[in-house]
């Protein structure tokens, strides 16, 4: 509470400083009537002394906060008595160490607490209290001290403007590359857990093997624990169950936007756009259980009744849902390439005596195509990333089968399962959702990259 108290102590101290700043550039200069003599705009100087009042102070605060628990954790582990700790593990000293924190805040132990256990609580208390009080004396300190360089650097030639524009500059730069190591480090993250899982499992099996049973035998007379992984039939499912997906979202998401950019009144697509995409808004847990109780349920009696033996969970049911929920995604993409085309090339071919279904089909497609393949694409990599609703309509069977009636699993189905409850990381049943996830990663980032390939490849043809 006192963190995000002080967060916004020194949020207003930012803008007061702002307006602080803002004001002496003007009586500087003379008055309103001599902003002219600035070399930048009186705006800027107030920005300038706002980042000094309040960007030290921030990274100040920041940093304390993430030093200060640690530090405070060290010396508390440090003045407990000897005969407490030596025998302790890394995990046991933990636990001990919370429940101090937990006596000192008032929460829950894990036992009695005994006369050194209450000593050392005592202590996490008074640190805590002095960090805080410490804390809030130095990071306004930082602030007045930032305000007042600032001040005294205020002149009329002072160059505001460029030194606000560096340092937003070097911002963007920071939070950019924050981005860009962030992505790396989940990336080599995933690659580092799969070769551990690839040091155990051979690549060729994983890739081209079709038995997935990633069950470790956890003794010698175990039964049912093979541990086969071969994610063919987990690549089969996520295509299987995707091209149905795709059959349904693209003819449907690409008419309805063919229908809304060129046949539509403005006041049908002033409400029928907002309403398809609603779809979009709708979590995709609901998608699941409108799968599972409604349409799997539908298809199955349908199926029955023309005497066909569908499963309760089936690839087709996972999918038609999967489609309705990517209509909106194709349908969005799509109407918006097709607006993008020129006016110019409707009107030229008009002006050559095309009727209107022949504009749309000879010159306005056309023009529009590269843009709605990389639409496509992007909502196929939406499709192999779903996991609700195949969990919940397709089941977690990993069949090795084209037939769309049948039971099916994917990829993102089975990282979930694996990773689900307790595991250890070091097996290689846990291991093999790294690898699956790596599989997907690479997958996906083709897709995405032949779409931004194609949209750039051919977009210049009609510009």
């Amino acid at each position: 509470m006192s963190q995000t108290l002080l967060l916004v102590v020194i949020l207003a101290a930012m803008a007061l400083a702002f307006q602080v700043g803002r004001g002496r550039a003007i009586r500087t200069a003379g008055g309103p009537t001599g902003i002219k003599h600035l070399h930048s705009l009186p705006a800027y100087y107030g920005w300038y002394v706002a980042i000094w009042a309040g960007l030290p102070a921030l990274l100040l605060l920041l940093a304390w906060i993430g030093l200060e628990e640690r530090v405070i954790t060290a010396m508390l582990v440090q003045g407990l008595p000897a005969q407490m700790t030596q025998d302790l593990s890394a995990g046991r000293i933990g636990l001990l160490v919370n429940d101090i924190k937990n006596l000192a805040t008032g929460g829950i132990t894990s036992g009695d607490a005994t006369p050194a256990v209450q000593a050392a609580a005592e202590r996490y208390r008074r640190w805590t209290g002095i960090a805080d009080a410490a804390r809030w004396v130095l990071v306004l300190a930082v602030a007045l001290a930032g305000l007042s360089v600032a001040w005294w650097r205020l002149a009329p030639d002072f160059r505001a403007r460029n030194r606000v524009e560096s340092t937003v500059l070097g911002i963007l730069v920071l939070f950019s590359s924050i981005a860009i190591l962030t992505t790396l480090g989940i990336v080599l993250s995933v690659l580092f857990e799969s070769l551990r899982f690839f040091q155990r499992v051979p690549w060729t099996e994983f890739l081209f093997g079709t038995e997935w049973s990633p069950q470790i035998a956890l003794r010698a007379d175990q039964v049912g624990a093979t541990g086969a992984f071969g994610a063919v039939p987990l690549f089969t499912g996520t295509l299987l169950i995707s091209a149905i997906a795709m059959l349904i979202a693209v003819p449907i998401g690409l008419l309805s936007a063919v229908y809304l950019s060129e046949y539509a009144s403005r006041r049908l697509r002033a409400w029928s756009k907002p309403t398809l995409e609603v779809l979009a808004g709708i979590p995709t847990v609901v998608y699941g259980f409108f799968a599972a109780l409604t349409v799997a349920p539908f298809m199955r009696e349908l199926g029955e009744s023309m005497g066909l033996d569908v499963a309760s969970e089936s690839a087709l049911a996972a999918g038609a849902v999967m489609g309705i929920m990517i209509i909106p995604f194709v349908s969005s993409l799509s109407d918006d390439v097709i607006n993008a085309v020129p006016q110019s090339l409707r009107d030229g071919s008009y002006a050559l005596g095309a009727t209107q279904s022949e504009t749309i089909r000879r010159v306005i497609l056309p023009a529009a195509l590269p843009g709605i393949v990389g639409g496509v694409l992007l909502a196929i990599s939406r499709a192999i990333g779903e996991t609700m609703i195949v969990v919940m309509a397709a089941g977690l069977a990993a069949n090795l089968t084209a037939n769309p009636l049948e039971s099916v699993t994917t990829v993102t189905v089975q990282i979930v399962t694996l990773l689900t409850g307790d595991q250890e990381f070091d097996s290689a049943k846990t291991l093999a959702a790294f690898a699956l996830g790596l599989t997907l990663f690479a997958v996906t980032l083709t897709l995405n990259v032949i779409a931004l390939h194609i949209v750039r490849k051919y977009r210049e043809q009609y510009e």
